[in-house]
């Protein structure tokens, strides 16, 4: 049984495939590249080309929904800095 305290917390892998479902139909991929930093890369699923690549996004290998969150939306105010909204939004 999980205690109240792990209700709302997700480990790096679970929150790497909550992040996939999240920007499907782009393909999503994440690494840790330091103990408490990650690289996100989306990419088009179709060609394997990158959309936008980010490093160094503050992360923990056991994360809240809060923390993820974030994460979600640093990739996502990056992603609109470099594709117009529309564009991406017209691949679902």
């Amino acid at each position: 049984m999980y205690s109240q305290g792990n209700i709302n917390k997700v480990t790096f892998p679970n929150a790497c495939q909550l992040m996939r479902w999240h920007f499907h139909p782009m393909g999503f991929e994440a690494t840790m590249d330091a103990p408490s930093s990650m690289i996100a890369r989306l990419f088009d699923r179709a060609s394997g080309e990158t959309v936008i690549a980010i490093a160094g996004i503050p992360c923990a290998t056991v994360m809240s929904l809060g923390q993820l969150g974030r994460i979600i939306q640093v990739v996502e105010d990056e992603l609109e800095s470099f594709v117009p909204p529309q564009a991406w939004q017209a691949q679902a």
